[in-house]
């Protein structure tokens, strides 16, 4: 059914419509994400990077794991994670050794250089979080209720998929 269909009453358009906006938010949100935090490294300079490869560093964090929990965690959509762990060993921001149990899983995590990355892109993210909660724009409260509707939409999704198979 569509936006406009005959078979949708008043509520649920509007329903409908605000889903569709949510939809195109997410998907404009990651991209700005991507931007910003590109923009930041160029302007520290650091250019041998991508964003998404940046974003990996953070989110592996001081965790030791496999490119197959990367991708199970879904935040590289778009992007092959098995390459982009590769450039990051071969730039020397991670480490990655063969498993003794598994030798076809390799596990990675960061070295030095990828722990300083990582720390300022929390610097940056700490920053714009002060920022919204300092302009008003974003409370802790307003987050919480953010992260939790986003989480039940998550399981809502995860459940569609799992019901497919």
């Amino acid at each position: 059914m569509t936006l406009h269909s005959p078979l949708l009453d008043g509520s649920q358009k509007v329903l409908m419509a605000g889903y569709l906006e949510n939809l195109a938010l997410l998907e404009r949100l990651h991209r700005l994400l991507l931007d910003v935090i590109k923009d930041e490294f160029e302007r520290v300079a650091i250019l041998e990077i991508n964003s998404v490869q940046a974003l990996l560093l953070f989110n592996i964090g001081e965790n030791e794991v496999t490119a197959g929990e990367l991708k199970s965690r879904g935040y590289y959509q778009g992007s092959n994670v098995s390459y982009n762990l590769k450039k990051l060993v071969e730039l020397g921001y991670m480490h990655h050794q063969r498993s003794e149990i598994d030798r076809r899983s390799v596990r990675v995590r960061l070295t030095e250089k990828g722990r300083k990355v990582r720390g300022m892109l929390a610097d940056l993210f700490g920053r714009h979080a002060e920022g919204l909660a300092k302009r008003g724009l974003v409370d802790a409260g307003n987050m919480e209720n953010m992260n939790q509707s986003l989480k039940r939409m998550e399981r809502y999704w995860t459940e569609q998929i799992r019901y497919i198979y």
